[in-house]
């Protein structure tokens, strides 16, 4: 990260405390003087919430053209990295059990704790009122949801009505996103198959693509300063205590069980599949998690971690200059663990339930997700909209989060760029058995 970016996310995280803290003294002030309160709420409704939307808004501009062009590009690339051979496919697969894991780890925390239960239903009714007709009515047709069955998978995924189903005009759908999804990688796919020539134009264009809407996510993130706190402090005074206690437990949940992915799973792949013992690895690379911490940004920790897995681990150079680049762009654990956390949060606040199969399919999203995410601070904000959208949760419940992302992104950072190294790790024993070494 930047040094820009770093004072940047440091306002939005300071800008989080301070509209929690006007909006619970807005509420302790509101007991003896009920003027006081209901002067606040109208307040906030007309000048905050629309700051809030401005913001929030820019970010849904940009969900379909990222969504798609990041993945259509990211299965190009896959398809020319395969040729590779063996070392390509022992790292997309420890990549993908990587991610799987986290992910899954995740949203077993969040059925577990439910911190969003702590929000009562009198709360949630308000939140329901406050942000829209979307959750209630989703809520409505819960019950009238079909059996998931093969038909509605394919009703899911193939829309006869591509276009209407990524706009939202056709509502039948459970979700927005995901026919874009498929039609992304059906799209890249096809790519494979196109002279090398053209494959790379494609490429290019969809690479321009990606930079213009990361271009957006950085003026919205401009805004965010000032929108931050607006929203936190609009959602306090109208809806409570409440939502400041679930949003506590959240991210202590959070930070907790990406330290256990961290520390716990990546520690049994070094002690069962590497060369090193788990304590002296993670003491071996202190220095390069310190960076991840410090800078949000695994591209930043780049330089670091790839010396210090040449030359204080003694991975082969061939292996680490292939693991880690590319393990930057994709091995995304700590994200994809976040982006599902943050989804069944916010449908737990709105009293939304996410069966199995719709977890399932949410644990599928946010891998390839987290694969799609812009390598900026807050480029994770656009997909976990998307992902919002995709199960009828209003996508403005993103701002009950959106101030404690700071924190959680560099801790996020820390599980990636480690969990890039404990795989390159791996990947260099494989690679050292398979020679013969």
């Amino acid at each position: 990260m930047a040094e820009s970016d770093s004072k940047l996310a440091n306002r939005i995280l300071l800008g989080l405390f301070i509209g929690a803290a006007a909006g619970a003294l807005t509420l302790a002030f509101g007991v003896p003087f009920p003027g006081l309160l209901e002067g606040a709420r109208s307040f906030s409704t007309q000048v905050f919430d629309p700051i809030g939307q401005i913001f929030l808004r820019m970010l849904f501009f940009v969900v379909i053209p990222l969504v798609f062009a990041s993945l259509t590009a990211g299965v190009v690339q896959l398809g020319e990295l395969t040729r590779l051979g063996p070392l390509s496919a022992r790292t997309f697969a420890l990549f993908l059990a990587n991610m799987s894991i986290a992910c899954v780890l995740g949203l077993v925390m969040m059925n577990i704790l439910r911190p969003g239960g702590a929000v009562d239903t009198d709360t949630k009714t308000r939140l329901i009122e406050e942000y829209g007709a979307a959750s209630g009515k989703l809520i409505d047709k819960q019950s009238a949801q079909p059996d998931m069955s093969f038909q509605t998978v394919v009703d899911m995924f193939m829309p006869r009505n591509l276009l209407g189903a990524i706009t939202g005009h056709d509502r039948a759908m459970l979700g927005e996103v995901l026919p874009l999804i498929l039609f992304a990688i059906l799209l890249g796919a096809a790519a494979l198959q196109i002279q090398s020539q053209r494959r790379e134009q494609l490429r290019s264009g969809l690479e321009l693509v990606t930079e213009l809407m990361t271009g957006i996510v950085r003026f919205a993130l401009r805004l965010a300063p000032i929108a931050v706190p607006a929203m936190i402090y609009s959602v306090v005074v109208k809806i409570g205590w409440d939502i400041l206690i679930a949003l506590g437990v959240f991210v202590i949940a959070c930070l907790v069980v990406m330290m256990l992915h961290l520390f716990g799973t990546m520690s049994l792949w070094l002690k069962f599949f590497s060369r090193y013992g788990p304590l002296e690895f993670w003491r071996t690379i202190r220095p390069v998690l310190v960076t991840a911490f410090s800078t949000s940004s695994s591209s930043a920790t780049l330089p670091a971690a790839l010396t210090s897995a040449r030359d204080d681990l003694g991975i082969k150079p061939t292996t680490a200059g292939f693991v880690l680049p590319l393990g930057t762009t994709m091995n995304m654990a700590g994200t994809a663990l976040y982006e599902g956390c943050v989804v069944l949060f916010v449908a737990q606040v709105f009293g939304i339930s996410l069966g199995f199969g719709e977890q399932l399919t949410l644990l599928l999203l946010a891998v390839l997700g987290a694969v799609a995410v812009a390598g900026i601070p807050g480029g994770s904000l656009p997909i976990i909209a998307g992902l919002l959208i995709t199960f009828g949760i209003p996508p403005e419940g993103i701002g009950v989060v959106l101030g404690a992302d700071r924190l959680l992104d560099m801790a996020r950072t820390v599980v990636n760029v480690g969990a890039d190294m404990a795989t390159t790790a791996v990947v260099d024993a494989f690679e050292r058995k398979g020679s013969g070494e």
